[in-house]
Protein backbone atom coordinates (compact mmCIF):
# COMPACT_ATOMS: atom_id res chain seq x y z
CA UNK A 1 0.00 0.00 0.00
CA UNK A 2 2.96 2.15 0.30
CA UNK A 3 4.20 1.76 -3.38
CA UNK A 4 3.50 5.17 -5.68
CA UNK A 5 -0.02 4.56 -6.96
CA UNK A 6 -1.61 2.34 -4.91
CA UNK A 7 -3.81 4.82 -3.07
CA UNK A 8 -5.66 7.46 -6.15
CA UNK A 9 -7.85 10.42 -4.47
CA UNK A 10 -9.83 11.85 -7.11
CA UNK A 11 -11.87 14.75 -6.95
CA UNK A 12 -14.51 15.79 -9.85
CA UNK A 13 -15.88 19.38 -9.30
CA UNK A 14 -14.16 22.13 -6.96
CA UNK A 15 -16.04 25.89 -8.14
CA UNK A 16 -12.92 25.73 -10.83
CA UNK A 17 -10.10 25.47 -8.24
CA UNK A 18 -7.71 23.21 -7.60
CA UNK A 19 -9.15 20.61 -5.29
CA UNK A 20 -8.54 21.27 -1.62
CA UNK A 21 -10.70 17.97 -1.09
CA UNK A 22 -7.46 16.36 -2.46
CA UNK A 23 -4.85 18.25 -1.46
CA UNK A 24 -5.58 17.70 2.30
CA UNK A 25 -6.07 14.21 2.50
CA UNK A 26 -3.04 13.73 0.46
CA UNK A 27 -1.03 15.60 2.55
CA UNK A 28 -2.00 13.41 5.77
CA UNK A 29 -1.97 9.98 4.05
CA UNK A 30 1.93 11.33 3.17
CA UNK A 31 2.89 12.19 6.70
CA UNK A 32 1.83 8.48 7.62
CA UNK A 33 4.37 7.47 5.08
CA UNK A 34 1.74 6.36 1.98
CA UNK A 35 2.82 7.72 -1.59
CA UNK A 36 -0.72 8.60 -2.91
CA UNK A 37 -1.42 9.89 -6.47
CA UNK A 38 -4.17 12.44 -7.42
CA UNK A 39 -6.47 12.61 -10.48
CA UNK A 40 -8.87 15.57 -11.02
CA UNK A 41 -11.54 14.69 -13.59
CA UNK A 42 -12.36 18.78 -13.82
CA UNK A 43 -9.48 19.33 -15.92
CA UNK A 44 -8.16 15.40 -16.73
CA UNK A 45 -9.57 12.20 -17.79
CA UNK A 46 -10.18 9.05 -15.95
CA UNK A 47 -6.67 7.03 -16.62
CA UNK A 48 -7.93 3.17 -16.58
CA UNK A 49 -4.43 2.51 -16.00
CA UNK A 50 -3.98 4.24 -12.81
CA UNK A 51 -7.44 3.12 -11.42
CA UNK A 52 -6.43 -0.45 -11.89
CA UNK A 53 -3.17 0.23 -10.40
CA UNK A 54 -5.08 1.44 -7.33
CA UNK A 55 -6.02 -0.92 -4.41
CA UNK A 56 -7.59 2.65 -2.56
CA UNK A 57 -9.53 4.80 -4.43
CA UNK A 58 -11.18 7.78 -2.18
CA UNK A 59 -13.80 10.14 -3.99
CA UNK A 60 -14.03 13.83 -2.85
CA UNK A 61 -17.55 14.96 -3.27
CA UNK A 62 -18.01 18.42 -1.52
CA UNK A 63 -20.55 19.56 -3.26
CA UNK A 64 -23.59 18.60 -4.79
CA UNK A 65 -22.64 18.58 -8.07
CA UNK A 66 -19.26 16.67 -6.93
CA UNK A 67 -21.20 14.03 -5.68
CA UNK A 68 -23.31 13.39 -8.73
CA UNK A 69 -19.82 13.72 -10.98
CA UNK A 70 -18.86 11.04 -8.62
CA UNK A 71 -21.38 8.52 -8.52
CA UNK A 72 -20.69 8.50 -12.47
CA UNK A 73 -16.77 8.05 -11.50
CA UNK A 74 -17.35 5.62 -8.99
CA UNK A 75 -19.57 3.63 -11.21
CA UNK A 76 -16.52 3.57 -14.27
CA UNK A 77 -13.85 2.99 -11.66
CA UNK A 78 -15.99 -0.32 -10.54
CA UNK A 79 -16.30 -1.35 -13.90
CA UNK A 80 -12.20 -1.14 -14.74
CA UNK A 81 -11.49 -2.30 -11.33
CA UNK A 82 -14.07 -4.52 -9.59
CA UNK A 83 -11.59 -5.09 -6.49
CA UNK A 84 -11.05 -1.64 -5.75
CA UNK A 85 -11.26 -0.33 -2.19
CA UNK A 86 -13.82 2.80 -2.71
CA UNK A 87 -14.18 5.60 0.04
CA UNK A 88 -16.39 8.40 -0.48
CA UNK A 89 -15.35 11.78 1.59
CA UNK A 90 -16.41 15.30 1.70
CA UNK A 91 -19.58 16.93 3.57
CA UNK A 92 -21.92 15.37 0.63
CA UNK A 93 -20.63 12.21 1.52
CA UNK A 94 -22.30 11.10 4.77
CA UNK A 95 -25.40 12.96 3.69
CA UNK A 96 -25.69 9.81 1.26
CA UNK A 97 -24.54 7.44 2.96
CA UNK A 98 -27.14 4.50 1.63
CA UNK A 99 -27.31 5.59 -1.65
CA UNK A 100 -23.15 5.87 -1.85
CA UNK A 101 -23.30 2.11 -0.27
CA UNK A 102 -25.49 0.84 -2.82
CA UNK A 103 -22.74 2.30 -5.63
CA UNK A 104 -20.19 0.29 -4.05
CA UNK A 105 -18.84 2.24 -1.17
CA UNK A 106 -16.83 0.29 1.64
CA UNK A 107 -16.72 3.67 3.34
CA UNK A 108 -18.21 6.60 3.72
CA UNK A 109 -16.33 8.97 5.50
CA UNK A 110 -17.85 12.06 7.42
CA UNK A 111 -16.55 15.77 8.31
CA UNK A 112 -13.10 15.77 9.86
CA UNK A 113 -12.52 12.45 8.44
CA UNK A 114 -8.52 12.61 7.70
CA UNK A 115 -7.52 10.44 10.14
CA UNK A 116 -10.23 7.65 9.37
CA UNK A 117 -8.68 7.43 5.59
CA UNK A 118 -5.23 6.95 7.01
CA UNK A 119 -6.56 4.54 9.01
CA UNK A 120 -8.24 2.55 6.21
CA UNK A 121 -5.43 2.64 3.90
CA UNK A 122 -3.02 1.20 7.11
CA UNK A 123 -5.45 -1.84 7.74
CA UNK A 124 -5.58 -2.53 3.71
CA UNK A 125 -1.63 -2.08 4.26
CA UNK A 126 -2.32 -5.02 7.69
CA UNK A 127 -4.65 -6.95 5.28
CA UNK A 128 -7.68 -6.26 7.28
CA UNK A 129 -11.17 -6.18 5.62
CA UNK A 130 -12.53 -2.51 5.27
CA UNK A 131 -16.10 -2.72 7.80
CA UNK A 132 -18.47 -1.02 5.41
CA UNK A 133 -20.28 2.15 5.03
CA UNK A 134 -20.71 4.67 8.18
CA UNK A 135 -24.28 4.45 9.03
CA UNK A 136 -24.76 7.65 10.52
CA UNK A 137 -24.89 11.13 8.83
CA UNK A 138 -22.18 12.83 11.09
CA UNK A 139 -21.21 13.18 14.64
CA UNK A 140 -22.76 14.21 17.75
CA UNK A 141 -21.47 17.81 18.30
CA UNK A 142 -18.36 18.02 20.15
CA UNK A 143 -17.13 14.70 18.99
CA UNK A 144 -14.89 15.68 16.50
CA UNK A 145 -11.35 14.88 16.56
CA UNK A 146 -9.03 16.93 16.83
CA UNK A 147 -6.76 16.61 14.42
CA UNK A 148 -2.92 17.93 13.52
CA UNK A 149 -3.21 19.62 10.43
CA UNK A 150 -0.33 19.61 7.86
CA UNK A 151 0.21 21.76 5.13
CA UNK A 152 -2.16 20.70 2.10
CA UNK A 153 0.18 19.14 -0.24
CA UNK A 154 -0.75 20.09 -4.01
CA UNK A 155 2.68 19.09 -5.42
CA UNK A 156 0.90 15.86 -7.46
CA UNK A 157 -2.19 18.19 -8.37
CA UNK A 158 -2.38 19.56 -11.76
CA UNK A 159 -0.55 23.60 -12.41
CA UNK A 160 -2.45 26.14 -10.64
CA UNK A 161 -2.90 28.06 -14.32
CA UNK A 162 -5.33 25.38 -15.01
CA UNK A 163 -7.57 26.63 -13.05
CA UNK A 164 -9.95 29.14 -12.59
CA UNK A 165 -8.33 33.02 -12.85
CA UNK A 166 -9.16 36.23 -11.01
CA UNK A 167 -10.67 38.81 -13.85
CA UNK A 168 -10.09 42.29 -12.41
CA UNK A 169 -11.88 45.22 -12.80
CA UNK A 170 -9.48 46.59 -15.77
CA UNK A 171 -9.80 43.18 -17.33
CA UNK A 172 -6.37 41.54 -16.29
CA UNK A 173 -6.46 37.72 -15.24
CA UNK A 174 -4.78 36.36 -12.71
CA UNK A 175 -4.00 32.87 -11.89
CA UNK A 176 -6.18 31.96 -8.50
CA UNK A 177 -5.56 29.82 -5.74
CA UNK A 178 -7.56 28.32 -3.11
CA UNK A 179 -6.80 27.67 0.85
CA UNK A 180 -9.41 27.69 3.90
CA UNK A 181 -9.33 28.97 7.63
CA UNK A 182 -11.75 27.00 9.00
CA UNK A 183 -13.94 23.99 8.86
CA UNK A 184 -17.91 24.25 9.74
CA UNK A 185 -20.06 26.99 10.12
CA UNK A 186 -21.60 28.24 13.64
CA UNK A 187 -25.17 28.93 12.51
CA UNK A 188 -27.84 26.61 11.54
CA UNK A 189 -29.27 28.12 7.84
CA UNK A 190 -32.29 25.24 7.25
CA UNK A 191 -31.03 24.69 3.29
CA UNK A 192 -27.60 24.36 4.58
CA UNK A 193 -25.78 20.68 4.24
CA UNK A 194 -23.46 21.85 7.12
CA UNK A 195 -25.93 21.72 10.34
CA UNK A 196 -26.41 18.22 9.75
CA UNK A 197 -22.71 17.28 10.25
CA UNK A 198 -21.12 20.11 11.80
CA UNK A 199 -24.31 20.82 14.22
CA UNK A 200 -23.78 24.58 14.52
CA UNK A 201 -19.42 24.17 15.08
CA UNK A 202 -16.71 24.97 13.20
CA UNK A 203 -13.11 24.26 13.23
CA UNK A 204 -10.14 26.64 12.99
CA UNK A 205 -7.14 25.25 10.89
CA UNK A 206 -3.90 26.72 12.32
CA UNK A 207 -2.93 30.01 11.15
CA UNK A 208 0.81 28.55 10.22
CA UNK A 209 -0.87 25.74 8.45
CA UNK A 210 -2.76 27.93 6.12
CA UNK A 211 0.44 30.74 5.30
CA UNK A 212 2.30 27.86 4.57
CA UNK A 213 -0.45 26.98 2.11
CA UNK A 214 -0.80 30.52 0.48
CA UNK A 215 3.09 30.50 0.41
CA UNK A 216 3.36 27.09 -1.68
CA UNK A 217 0.75 28.29 -3.97
CA UNK A 218 2.32 31.71 -4.48
CA UNK A 219 5.36 29.89 -5.26
CA UNK A 220 3.74 27.98 -7.84
CA UNK A 221 2.68 31.17 -9.62
CA UNK A 222 -0.68 32.06 -8.20
CA UNK A 223 -1.67 35.63 -8.16
CA UNK A 224 -5.15 35.79 -5.93
CA UNK A 225 -6.36 33.24 -3.23
CA UNK A 226 -9.69 32.27 -2.82
CA UNK A 227 -10.59 31.96 0.99
CA UNK A 228 -12.84 29.01 0.78
CA UNK A 229 -14.69 28.78 4.68
CA UNK A 230 -18.10 28.31 4.57
CA UNK A 231 -18.39 31.67 6.29
CA UNK A 232 -14.44 33.74 6.31
CA UNK A 233 -15.95 35.97 9.51
CA UNK A 234 -17.27 33.03 11.97
CA UNK A 235 -13.92 33.78 13.59
CA UNK A 236 -13.19 37.25 12.54
CA UNK A 237 -9.84 37.30 14.79
CA UNK A 238 -8.34 34.62 13.28
CA UNK A 239 -9.42 35.50 9.73
CA UNK A 240 -7.63 39.17 10.06
CA UNK A 241 -4.58 37.58 11.30
CA UNK A 242 -4.04 35.00 8.59
CA UNK A 243 -5.38 38.17 6.05
CA UNK A 244 -2.55 40.56 7.67
CA UNK A 245 -0.11 38.22 7.79
CA UNK A 246 -0.41 37.23 4.17
CA UNK A 247 -0.62 40.76 3.05
CA UNK A 248 2.49 41.51 5.03
CA UNK A 249 4.27 38.95 2.95
CA UNK A 250 2.88 39.51 -0.40
CA UNK A 251 1.05 42.90 -0.67
CA UNK A 252 0.46 42.33 -4.21
CA UNK A 253 -1.50 39.10 -3.32
CA UNK A 254 -5.51 39.50 -3.75
CA UNK A 255 -8.14 37.36 -2.41
CA UNK A 256 -12.05 36.84 -2.17
CA UNK A 257 -13.94 35.21 0.84
CA UNK A 258 -17.44 34.33 1.56
CA UNK A 259 -19.28 35.62 4.64
CA UNK A 260 -23.13 35.69 5.67
CA UNK A 261 -24.58 38.76 5.29
CA UNK A 262 -25.10 39.57 9.56
CA UNK A 263 -21.50 39.05 9.57
CA UNK A 264 -21.11 41.80 6.89
CA UNK A 265 -23.73 44.23 8.56
CA UNK A 266 -22.07 43.61 11.88
CA UNK A 267 -18.48 43.95 11.33
CA UNK A 268 -17.86 46.60 8.40
CA UNK A 269 -15.10 47.51 10.08
CA UNK A 270 -13.37 44.22 9.10
CA UNK A 271 -14.97 43.94 5.76
CA UNK A 272 -12.67 47.39 5.09
CA UNK A 273 -9.76 46.24 6.84
CA UNK A 274 -10.19 43.11 4.66
CA UNK A 275 -10.29 45.17 1.28
CA UNK A 276 -7.33 46.81 2.21
CA UNK A 277 -5.66 44.08 2.77
CA UNK A 278 -6.43 43.03 -0.64
CA UNK A 279 -9.87 41.51 -0.61
CA UNK A 280 -11.17 42.40 -4.48
CA UNK A 281 -14.73 40.90 -3.95
CA UNK A 282 -17.13 38.62 -1.03
CA UNK A 283 -19.32 35.81 -1.83
CA UNK A 284 -22.43 36.03 0.40
CA UNK A 285 -25.46 33.70 0.49
CA UNK A 286 -28.21 36.14 0.18
CA UNK A 287 -30.53 33.85 -1.22
CA UNK A 288 -33.82 36.24 -1.49
CA UNK A 289 -35.30 39.41 -0.71
CA UNK A 290 -37.99 38.15 0.49
CA UNK A 291 -38.37 38.31 4.36
CA UNK A 292 -40.91 35.37 4.41
CA UNK A 293 -38.23 32.70 2.75
CA UNK A 294 -35.54 34.25 4.27
CA UNK A 295 -37.05 33.27 7.56
CA UNK A 296 -38.05 30.16 6.77
CA UNK A 297 -34.76 29.27 5.64
CA UNK A 298 -33.37 30.83 9.07
CA UNK A 299 -30.98 32.73 7.70
CA UNK A 300 -30.37 35.08 10.15
CA UNK A 301 -30.71 37.98 8.06
CA UNK A 302 -33.52 40.43 6.60
CA UNK A 303 -34.47 41.69 3.02
CA UNK A 304 -32.68 45.22 4.72
CA UNK A 305 -29.62 43.79 5.86
CA UNK A 306 -29.12 42.15 2.52
CA UNK A 307 -29.86 45.72 1.28
CA UNK A 308 -26.97 46.81 3.66
CA UNK A 309 -24.32 44.96 3.43
CA UNK A 310 -24.11 45.68 -0.34
CA UNK A 311 -23.94 49.18 0.72
CA UNK A 312 -21.50 48.03 3.70
CA UNK A 313 -19.21 46.26 0.48
CA UNK A 314 -19.46 49.64 -1.55
CA UNK A 315 -18.72 51.69 1.10
CA UNK A 316 -15.35 49.75 2.24
CA UNK A 317 -14.38 49.52 -1.82
CA UNK A 318 -15.35 45.90 -2.33
CA UNK A 319 -18.41 44.16 -4.65
CA UNK A 320 -20.54 42.04 -3.41
CA UNK A 321 -21.07 38.92 -5.22
CA UNK A 322 -24.52 37.12 -3.90
CA UNK A 323 -25.92 33.95 -4.48
CA UNK A 324 -29.40 33.17 -4.49
CA UNK A 325 -32.32 30.21 -4.39
CA UNK A 326 -35.00 32.53 -6.18
CA UNK A 327 -37.01 29.50 -6.59
CA UNK A 328 -38.38 27.75 -3.17
CA UNK A 329 -41.88 26.68 -2.51
CA UNK A 330 -42.31 30.11 -0.67
CA UNK A 331 -41.41 32.43 -3.34
CA UNK A 332 -43.88 33.96 -5.39
CA UNK A 333 -43.35 35.32 -9.62
CA UNK A 334 -43.96 38.73 -8.63
CA UNK A 335 -40.67 38.56 -5.57
CA UNK A 336 -39.14 36.88 -8.25
CA UNK A 337 -39.79 39.69 -10.65
CA UNK A 338 -38.70 41.79 -6.91
CA UNK A 339 -35.73 40.16 -6.63
CA UNK A 340 -34.64 41.51 -10.60
CA UNK A 341 -36.19 44.46 -9.96
CA UNK A 342 -34.19 45.25 -6.39
CA UNK A 343 -31.16 44.31 -7.69
CA UNK A 344 -31.09 46.79 -11.06
CA UNK A 345 -32.49 49.53 -8.68
CA UNK A 346 -28.79 48.43 -6.79
CA UNK A 347 -26.94 48.43 -10.08
CA UNK A 348 -25.99 45.19 -8.49
CA UNK A 349 -27.02 43.02 -11.73
CA UNK A 350 -23.61 42.72 -13.33
CA UNK A 351 -22.33 41.65 -9.76
CA UNK A 352 -24.80 38.55 -10.11
CA UNK A 353 -23.86 35.23 -12.15
CA UNK A 354 -26.95 34.31 -14.35
CA UNK A 355 -26.88 30.95 -13.06
CA UNK A 356 -27.79 32.68 -9.76
CA UNK A 357 -31.14 33.31 -10.61
CA UNK A 358 -32.07 29.59 -12.01
CA UNK A 359 -31.44 27.69 -8.25
CA UNK A 360 -34.54 25.70 -6.93
CA UNK A 361 -34.36 24.52 -3.36
CA UNK A 362 -32.32 21.63 -3.06
CA UNK A 363 -33.59 19.38 0.08
CA UNK A 364 -31.02 16.38 0.65
CA UNK A 365 -31.45 13.64 2.89
CA UNK A 366 -30.53 14.62 6.87
CA UNK A 367 -31.62 18.10 5.60
CA UNK A 368 -32.82 20.34 8.50
CA UNK A 369 -35.70 21.18 6.33
CA UNK A 370 -36.37 17.51 5.97
CA UNK A 371 -40.43 16.99 6.69
CA UNK A 372 -41.16 20.84 7.17
CA UNK A 373 -45.07 20.74 6.70
CA UNK A 374 -45.08 24.10 4.63
CA UNK A 375 -43.45 22.59 2.00
CA UNK A 376 -45.06 19.72 -0.55
CA UNK A 377 -42.94 16.90 -0.51
CA UNK A 378 -43.39 14.23 -3.41
CA UNK A 379 -40.88 11.43 -2.32
CA UNK A 380 -36.88 10.86 -3.12
CA UNK A 381 -35.63 11.73 -6.20
CA UNK A 382 -32.58 9.43 -5.80
CA UNK A 383 -31.35 10.79 -9.64
CA UNK A 384 -31.47 14.51 -8.17
CA UNK A 385 -30.35 13.59 -4.82
CA UNK A 386 -32.95 15.20 -2.98
CA UNK A 387 -36.62 15.15 -1.81
CA UNK A 388 -38.80 16.18 -4.39
CA UNK A 389 -41.55 19.51 -3.95
CA UNK A 390 -43.25 21.10 -6.35
CA UNK A 391 -44.42 24.56 -5.99
CA UNK A 392 -48.10 25.14 -5.42
CA UNK A 393 -48.45 27.56 -8.15
CA UNK A 394 -47.10 25.65 -11.46
CA UNK A 395 -46.03 28.65 -13.47
CA UNK A 396 -43.29 28.80 -11.20
CA UNK A 397 -42.04 25.35 -11.46
CA UNK A 398 -42.10 26.31 -15.50
CA UNK A 399 -40.33 29.47 -14.94
CA UNK A 400 -37.49 27.67 -13.17
CA UNK A 401 -37.31 24.75 -15.86
CA UNK A 402 -37.04 27.89 -18.52
CA UNK A 403 -34.69 29.78 -16.43
CA UNK A 404 -32.02 27.23 -16.26
CA UNK A 405 -32.25 26.11 -20.33
CA UNK A 406 -31.87 29.51 -20.85
CA UNK A 407 -28.93 30.65 -18.79
CA UNK A 408 -27.48 27.37 -19.47
CA UNK A 409 -27.77 27.76 -23.26
CA UNK A 410 -26.31 31.07 -22.64
CA UNK A 411 -23.11 29.32 -20.69
CA UNK A 412 -22.62 27.02 -23.34
CA UNK A 413 -22.80 29.83 -25.94
CA UNK A 414 -20.53 31.97 -24.10
CA UNK A 415 -23.22 34.65 -24.12
CA UNK A 416 -22.74 38.25 -22.29
CA UNK A 417 -23.98 38.46 -18.79
CA UNK A 418 -26.47 41.24 -19.71
CA UNK A 419 -27.75 39.43 -22.73
CA UNK A 420 -28.63 36.12 -20.63
CA UNK A 421 -30.84 38.77 -17.51
CA UNK A 422 -32.89 40.16 -20.22
CA UNK A 423 -33.79 36.95 -21.37
CA UNK A 424 -34.85 35.72 -18.08
CA UNK A 425 -36.43 39.12 -17.04
CA UNK A 426 -38.63 38.38 -20.34
CA UNK A 427 -39.00 34.95 -19.18
CA UNK A 428 -40.50 35.77 -16.06
CA UNK A 429 -42.71 38.67 -17.11
CA UNK A 430 -44.30 36.38 -19.62
CA UNK A 431 -45.00 33.90 -16.95
CA UNK A 432 -46.49 36.87 -14.82
CA UNK A 433 -48.84 38.21 -18.20
CA UNK A 434 -46.28 41.19 -18.30
CA UNK A 435 -45.21 43.15 -21.21
CA UNK A 436 -41.38 42.79 -21.17
CA UNK A 437 -39.13 46.02 -19.88
CA UNK A 438 -35.76 46.36 -20.80
CA UNK A 439 -33.08 45.84 -17.74
CA UNK A 440 -29.94 47.75 -16.82
CA UNK A 441 -27.59 45.59 -16.07
CA UNK A 442 -24.45 47.46 -15.48
CA UNK A 443 -23.28 49.23 -12.36
CA UNK A 444 -23.71 52.51 -11.79
CA UNK A 445 -20.07 53.45 -12.65
CA UNK A 446 -19.67 51.54 -15.56
CA UNK A 447 -16.62 48.74 -14.20
CA UNK A 448 -16.24 45.57 -14.81
CA UNK A 449 -16.80 43.73 -11.36
CA UNK A 450 -14.34 41.69 -10.09
CA UNK A 451 -14.95 37.81 -10.68
CA UNK A 452 -13.64 34.34 -11.50
CA UNK A 453 -13.62 32.78 -14.14
CA UNK A 454 -15.37 30.04 -13.26
CA UNK A 455 -19.29 30.84 -11.65
CA UNK A 456 -20.30 29.48 -8.31
CA UNK A 457 -22.68 26.86 -8.18
CA UNK A 458 -23.21 24.12 -5.62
Amino acid sequence: MRGPGDILLVSTYELGHAPHGIAVPMAFLERAGFAPAALDLSVDRLDAARVRAARLVAISVPMHTALRLGIEAARRIRALSPGTVLVFHGIYAPLHAALLAREGASAVLGVECEAELVAIAEALERGEVVPGPHAPPGRPVGAFPRLDHPVPSRGALPAPGRYARLVTSGGEERIAGYAETTRGCKHLCRHCPLPPLFGGRFVAIPAEVVLADVEQQVAAGVRHVTFGDPDFLNGPAHALRIARAVHARHPDLTFDFTAKVEHLVTRPDAVRELAGLGAVFVTSAVESFSDEVLERLAKGHTRQDALRSFAVCEEAGLALRPTFVPFTPWETITGYLDLLDTLERGGWLAQVDPVQLSLRLLVPPGSLLEGDPSIPFGGYDEDGLGWRWRHPDVRMDTLQRRVADEVAAAAEAHAPPAQTVERVRALALAAAGLAHRHVRVLAPDQRRVPRLTESWFC
